[in-house]
């Protein structure tokens, strides 16, 4: 194919006069003015005198030979003077592009290029690589099918095709199928302001003066066509990433079958000596009955006729074993209502060591029934929040396909895949281990669930006594939040931009939510926060986290109040975990907290400064309020551009602070770590520590502008279809699950342990 370009020149700057060139072709007509007139922010204009325009490329056809073009052009002005001008038309030798093969050239804002390439027959897809040198000036990349005339000029370059704005770097994914003539124009267009490209403004706003600026805005380019992935390579990502995840399955059926043949071997033992031991244990239960009538606040039946706890036992032998209809309501309508029970909550919760039994006093079946609040709400509000993002993101995926403005999404461009209507699969698809796992752990929660409630059917004495007690409701919603944190997530990937950001993050918050919430309720059953309470609060920093990434980036007012807001909340949670929910605020009209609080200050740090009544949770809530406080500080000084990160690193910190203090307290009460949650430690540990590091590999940032994004782009690095982020998801997800189980398995070494004797902390 011949192209023909015109090259027009002309010293007069005359706006009222220009020179007109019109170019009449076989199919088409092309016109222009000199000077050419560009309008940028706030109706600002640039003139150029010197024109260069590709004219639109004719077929050969029989009648003509295969060089010859009939060209017109047309040179007018209705200047009363004479003007010179200077037209030169010369046939251009490299314009068609070749696969694999770079090409270099020079565009300005008056003299853009466009350049025809033709798909290879064995070749579906390619990749259009662009590179420059130099940042500035700003440009833009555009696809556009074989049509007359060809949109490129600053003005119209958006009108047609795909199209991206450029700095440094871009990277545009063709398919075959969206072009039916097999081949398309790629036009390159500078334009004569950087403010799109993240550029500063130009500092003359006032005024109407014209600008001329031919030297200084050319840009030097760069392209390469490269042949995209086959099909083949999409179905080995697939496999690749549903066989790594079902592995997960296979080892989890193998440790539950050694699991099932070690018990079996336990359960031969002479069935006397059992019973024996049986007998033993619940005659020694009988005291701790009488003193703290745990006994019968599981299930245990008072054979000893003890009347120590008959107020206690009263709701366990109420309704028949089977029933199961207890609202969640009835938690406090037992229990919490009776004042003597009011008074003795706290004397048994301000003691100086606390027992678990002092802790798990309440009815099993309504605490249970409470934790299981936890499941059915996140599962609500799921469905809730998932619709409309997943609406909205079907929206924001045909507005960048009917449109083709590629800067609506931040993807990483030289490594996104399309497949369908979705413009990067591979982001979507690297989700599928959130789901897969978040799955399985629902599957070992159930299992566990199922042999933990056959054990309470049989009244065996270690399920009703023994170790810690076994609430699944919490389980079974950080399953439904790994599998929902995969669902958001995929859907945030289908277009990553600003204003989508959060659903990606939103169950990220409630995962680091729930896990301390279990961990804390592992040792407290009885003090633990609602259901309501708790997803009250992940709404509020949800909230937060929404107003953060609007107001966040220049506010100072905002930060004032995040972190006034985040160190009361720390002090104010911090007081309940020292009292153990016993320290009331009462009345909003008793101002006697603030003595209150004076009176504990001058007891705890004055009179007795050298050792506060409970050391270790002391210890505990210093080093979390020290941590906390210096998030705000960092905050405030720094005012981090991520918000949403920056609140997830929040909790995540103080997750890990928690269970780090857990384990410690674990180990100095003597108790011990067995090898599966020992191994589920190190595994999070490792994994985590890899998973960061590809987290950390920025490939795209939608808190810059879309061409600047670009510039992080980089190349896929697994099976030449994933890229850093996507092992970041497949990583994560592992990490996640390996988290999962170890706040699953991590006391399980209490099993054959009497409540009376493990210690709260």
């Amino acid at each position: 194919v011949d192209a023909v370009r015109v090259y027009v020149n002309s010293s007069s700057e005359n706006l009222q006069y220009p020179v007109l060139f019109v170019v009449r072709q076989q199919k088409g007509v092309l016109s222009w003015q000199v000077p050419l007139i560009f309008r940028g922010l706030y109706q600002r204009t640039y003139n150029y005198q010197e024109v260069s325009r590709t004219l639109c490329p004719s077929e050969p056809t029989p009648e003509t030979g295969p060089s010859d073009q009939i060209i017109f052009v047309d040179v007018s002005s209705m200047a009363p003077f004479n003007v010179a001008y200077e037209l030169l038309v010369t046939r251009l030798e490299n314009f068609q592009l070749e696969t694999n093969k770079a090409f270099n050239f020079t565009a300005s804002p008056s003299q853009p290029q466009y350049f025809l390439y033709k798909f290879p027959q064995d070749v579906d897809s390619v990749i259009i690589k662009v590179v420059s040198d130099a940042v500035y000036p700003c440009s833009v990349v555009s696809v556009q099918d074989i049509v007359c005339p060809v949109y490129d000029l600053d003005h119209n370059v958006e009108f047609n095709g795909v199209y991206q704005s450029m700095t440094k770097q871009a990277a545009i994914t063709v398919q075959r199928k969206d072009f039916p003539g097999e081949q398309f124009f790629v036009v390159f267009v500078i334009k004569p302001e950087d403010y799109a490209c993240g550029g500063s403004v130009p500092s003359s706003i006032h005024g109407n003066v014209n600008r001329t600026w031919n030297l200084q805005r050319t840009k030097n380019l760069q392209v390469t066509i490269v042949p995209s992935i086959k099909k083949s390579v999409y179905v080995q990502a697939m496999f690749f990433s549903f066989l790594s995840f079902l592995s997960f399955y296979l080892g989890s059926v193998v440790v539950a079958f050694v699991h099932y043949i070690s018990t079996d071997m336990k359960l031969t033992v002479p069935f006397g000596s059992v019973s024996i031991a049986g007998s033993g244990i619940m005659t020694s239960s009988h005291p701790i009955t009488a003193s703290t009538p745990e006994g019968s606040s599981y299930g245990a039946i008072d054979e000893s006729g003890s009347s120590g706890g008959h107020q206690l036992s009263s709701p366990e032998r109420g309704p028949p074993a089977g029933s199961d209809t207890d609202s969640s309501v009835e938690e406090e309508s037992d229990f919490d209502t009776m004042p003597e029970i009011e008074s003795d909550k706290n004397v048994i919760r301000t003691k100086v060591f606390l027992y678990l039994s002092d802790l798990s006093r309440k009815d099993r079946r309504i605490v249970s029934k409470k934790y299981k609040i936890y499941f059915w709400n996140i599962i609500t509000i799921a469905v809730f929040y998932a619709l409309p993002v997943i609406q909205l993101v079907i929206t924001y995926q045909t507005v960048v396909n009917v449109t083709g403005n590629q800067d609506i999404c931040y993807y990483n461009f030289m490594c996104a895949h399309p497949l369908g209507v979705l413009s990067a699969f591979n982001n979507i698809l690297s989700n599928v281990g959130h789901m897969l796992l978040g799955f399985l752990f629902l599957l070992i929660v159930l299992r566990r669930d199922i042999l933990h409630r056959r054990a309470m059917e049989m009244k065996d004495v270690y399920t009703l006594d023994y170790g810690i007690p076994k609430h699944f409701g919490l389980f079974y919603a950080m399953g439904i939040a790994l599998m929902m944190e995969g669902v958001l997530s995929a859907c945030y990937h289908v277009c990553p931009n600003y204003s989508n950001f959060q659903f990606d993050t939103s169950f990220m918050y409630m995962i680091a939510g729930l896990c301390m919430l279990k961990l804390y309720q592992t040792r407290h059953p009885d003090i633990n926060a609602s259901a309501y309470s708790a997803y009250a609060s992940f709404a509020v920093v949800i909230c937060l986290a929404v107003l953060g990434v609007v107001f966040g980036k220049n506010d100072m007012w905002f930060w004032v109040i995040f972190s006034m807001i985040h160190v009361l909340a720390s002090l104010a949670l911090s007081t309940q975990i020292y009292y153990m929910g016993r320290f009331k605020i009462g009345k909003f009209s008793d101002l006697g907290i603030f003595r209150r609080a004076a009176m504990v200050l001058y007891t705890d740090c004055i009179q007795q400064c050298s050792r506060p009544m409970y050391m270790d949770r002391m210890v505990l809530l210093i080093v979390g309020n020290l941590v906390n406080w210096s998030f705000a500080i960092f905050g405030l000084v720094y005012r981090p551009r991520d918000f949403a990160s920056y609140i997830l690193g929040i909790f995540i910190c103080n997750l890990l602070l928690y269970l780090a203090f857990y384990i410690i307290m674990k180990l100095r009460s003597s108790e011990k770590l067995l090898p599966i949650p020992l191994f589920c430690i190190v595994a999070t540990a490792v994994v985590w520590a890899a998973a960061l590091y590809f987290f950390f590999q920025t490939l795209s940032s939608w808190e810059e502008t879309p061409a600047e994004s670009r510039e992080k782009n980089r190349q896929c690095i697994l099976l030449g279809f994933f890229d850093d982020h996507d092992i970041w998801h497949f990583l994560s997800a592992a990490a996640l699950f390996f988290s999962f189980l170890v706040l699953l398995t991590l006391d399980d070494d209490l099993d054959a342990v009497r409540r009376d004797k493990i210690p709260v902390f």
